[in-house]
């Protein structure tokens, strides 16, 4: 175990008590010296900071930088804050953005539909699409308006650009519409402008088929196809679409409806032919003689 000299202890111990006792008589002299109040004493005070306080700018720089570091530390913390905000509200903003997108789509749909020019003696009804039952093998949508606003089956269901499909199917409340792509629809078309008659046939594909084309030959992609009329299935000069031509070489049409995203339908009423419920007469040309033996003299 060490020892201490015995000479350190006779010296060690005496200094220690003469320098805390010059500390403690500086201590006091500052506090009397900073209490007494004239001017003699403010200017001995102003004197001494002077001196001292310029010689003490390298003791306060730490505490100015940690100072700064902590005024730094507390920007960066708003900044974190205002990052995570602006991130919430960018996406807010996103969700508003397909909002919009989804009320001008709509819009210009709708705008489309007051922008079809149909024939004066042609009027409509205007639903809206409620579900599509779309399948492999059928292909049908399902609208909000029925019997109960004068809907009949066969009456032709069209949107902003061009034929859709067929009433099948009339409840109260809500229609059934065939579209032109179900493997059951078949419609008379006349393909522009050639005049020619054809069948469109649905597959169940986006595009149907032309069949019974008179001179196929004489029919070119990108020629208009339009209802014909024949057989009062629908109003004539309906617009279906135009013609393209398949894979297969087939000709096919390219719907002017856009059949994947339906909406809104207009569905046109149609004059009903009038039913036969009973025999006819036999109907005598006008001003022309009846063929055959006359017919025998009464009495």
């Amino acid at each position: 175990m060490a020892r201490t000299r015995p000479g350190e202890d006779i010296y060690g111990r005496p200094l220690r008590r003469l320098f805390l006792a010059i500390i403690c008589a500086i201590l006091v002299g500052l506090i009397l010296l900073w209490r007494i109040d004239n001017p003699r004493a403010e200017r001995i005070r102003a004197g001494l900071v002077d001196r001292v306080v310029p010689s003490f700018e390298w003791a306060l720089a730490p505490i100015t930088w940690a100072g700064r570091l902590v005024e730094d530390f507390e920007g960066y913390a708003r900044v974190y804050e205002q990052n995570r905000e602006l991130r919430r509200e960018l996406q807010q903003m996103k969700a508003w953005r397909e909002a919009a997108i989804q009320l001008e789509q709509e819009n210009a749909r709708l705008l489309d539909l007051n922008k079809v020019q149909l024939s004066p003696e042609l009027t409509y009804v205007t639903g809206v699409v409620l579900t599509d039952s779309g399948s492999p093998f059928r292909r049908s949508v399902l609208l909000n308006i029925g019997a109960a606003d004068g809907i009949r089956d066969g009456w032709a269901a069209m949107d902003g650009l061009g034929l859709v499909g067929r009433i099948a199917g009339v409840g109260e409340r809500t229609a059934r519409v065939i579209l032109l792509t179900d493997g059951n629809s078949r419609i008379p078309v006349t393909i522009q402008p050639s005049g020619k008659r054809a069948i469109l046939a649905g597959d169940t594909t986006p595009a149907p088929a032309l069949d019974f084309v008179e001179n196929a030959d004489d029919v070119q992609a990108g020629d208009r196809i339009v209802t014909s009329g024949d057989g009062g299935v629908f109003p004539p000069d309906l617009l279906v679409g135009q013609v393209v031509r398949g894979a297969d070489g087939r000709l096919r049409v390219r719907l002017a409806a856009d059949t994947s995203r339906l909406e809104y339908l207009r569905v046109l009423r149609t004059r009903q032919a009038p039913g036969i419920g009973t025999t006819g007469d036999l109907l005598v040309p006008p001003g022309g003689a009846m063929q055959g033996p006359p017919p025998p003299e009464e009495g």
